[in-house]
């Protein structure tokens, strides 16, 4: 039976690597010390593997053939990729992959009724896992990692209900069809509120951000399901906010539980709102009644 050992979530906006230095400095410390939290966070949990949920920005699949989810599958995975690398900004990273693990999960989900895919190729990646792999050191920790790239823009967008009950399904995967004392970490990569090209590219609804993180500090799930609806995430930013889908599938692995918020930032030029949360795995999840699989 293996064991998730450690769950976080972050923003991963291009800002924070390409145009970070635009922020006031007490904006960028608290931007570093939620990802140095993150950072501390895996290193205490000592895990074999990680899990990094993000979206996918329609860079490896076409519009007509969209999976809800794409487990990497490769050896290793390499980025950022060439087409991103102007306004990302960030150092090329070579990051081991478990394609046993990986490939373990796919099939042990096949049957949940979600169009999953592998990718035995490297995945092109852009700041879903670029600005996390970067912003916590992950290549210098030399843990394994899963990059799971979920579809959070081309309809039909699994909804908030959907992600959940996919993080269920996971959870029992990683518990009955991986390794014995394997030990995996999950780490929810995307948001908060933006609205990538669109009338509100510039505006940040720092109040929807505020209320999110709020409803995952009191770890309220079935409150989380029915209020920060899908619906509500594109309010806050059509085809950007919908990414916190991430952090909900990291919510139904773990089971409804309080966490803890790392900080916040709302820096319009960032193009998108900052935060960073960590859950305490240390005692027995409430019982979930909703999210089923």
């Amino acid at each position: 039976m293996a064991e998730i050992t450690a769950a976080v979530a972050a923003s991963h906006a291009p800002g924070l690597t390409g145009w970070f230095s635009k922020a006031s400095e007490e904006d960028q410390r608290t931007v570093r010390r939620a990802y140095d939290g993150i950072r501390e966070v895996l290193v205490a949990a000592r895990p074999d593997v990680v899990l990094v949920v993000g979206n996918d920005h329609v860079a490896n699949a076409r519009l007509h053939d969209y999976p809800d989810f794409t487990f990497g599958l490769a050896e290793r995975h390499r980025g950022p990729d060439e087409w991103f690398k102007p306004w990302l900004r960030v150092p090329d990273y070579d990051l081991p992959g478990a394609p046993d693990v990986a490939g373990r999960l796919l099939e042990a989900l096949g049957d949940t009724g979600r169009r999953l895919r592998g990718a035995r190729d490297n995945l092109r990646f852009d700041d879903n896992l670029s600005v996390p792999a970067t912003l916590t050191g992950l290549a210098d920790l030399g843990v394994a990692v899963v990059p799971v790239l979920q579809n959070c823009t081309v309809p039909p967008i699994p909804d908030q209900d959907d992600c959940y009950a996919f993080g269920r399904a996971l959870a029992d995967a990683i518990r009955d069809d991986l390794p014995a004392g394997l030990r995996v970490a999950l780490l929810g990569s995307g948001g908060l509120s933006h609205e990538p090209g669109g009338p509100r590219y510039l505006e940040i609804d720092e109040k929807f951000d505020r209320w999110w993180l709020d409803l995952l500090v009191e770890g309220d799930h079935d409150r989380v399901l029915a209020e920060a609806t899908l619906a509500r995430m594109e309010e806050a930013g059509s085809g950007g906010t919908a990414e916190l889908l991430s952090w909900v599938v990291v919510m139904g692995a773990i089971g409804p539980r309080p966490c803890e918020s790392l900080g916040y930032v709302a820096f319009d030029q960032w193009r998108c709102g900052v935060g960073a949360v960590c859950w305490d795995l240390g005692d027995a999840p409430a019982t979930a009644t909703t999210g089923t699989v």
